[in-house]
């Protein structure tokens, strides 16, 4: 199986356990386990990859972030795996065009570590799709960086 495909069936199995119980659907237990073993093990099996471009190394960073987040799985690596993968991301931001990718791997991002260049450079790309129809892709980005923004929980000062 080529990375390209890899990285598809990642993002679609880690959108559904993102999805799972909306529109009406029930939420059984043993999908729910299912899927986010699948996730988890899949982006295992990813991780240690690397794309052969830019673009291809930004998609791997953006679903693995994607798939790391979304999984209620953990074997004691997963915060280190994130932040190699933000290590990974910073590498390959300047090289990418403004683009859904780019918006989607800096909203990634930003769901980690909670840095306001972040948002605003993906509020910069989002402001160039005015006055058109906006893809699925587009809108659930859009949403999803609202979301974060709104509610900052990952976005905690300790204090000593």
């Amino acid at each position: 199986m080529s990375l390209q495909s890899q990285i598809d069936t990642l993002r679609r199995i880690t959108h559904e356990l993102l999805n799972l119980g909306f529109e009406g659907t029930p939420l059984f237990s043993n999908e729910f386990c299912k899927l986010n073993t699948e996730v988890y093990r899949q982006s295992e099996c990813l991780f240690h990859l690397h794309g052969s471009n830019a673009e291809e190394e930004a998609q791997l960073c953006y679903v693995l972030l994607t798939g790391y987040h979304a999984t209620i799985y953990d074997h004691g690596d997963k915060n280190q795996k994130i932040q190699k993968l933000l290590d990974r991301s910073w590498k390959v931001l300047d090289q990418l065009p403004a683009s859904l990718l780019k918006c989607q791997l800096l909203v990634a991002c930003y769901g980690e570590v909670f840095d306001e260049d972040l948002s605003k450079e993906a509020h910069v790309i989002i402001n160039g799709w005015k006055g058109r129809e906006l893809t699925l892709a587009e809108c659930e980005v859009i949403e999803y960086l609202n979301s974060l923004e709104s509610n900052p929980w990952g976005n905690w000062d300790v204090e000593e």
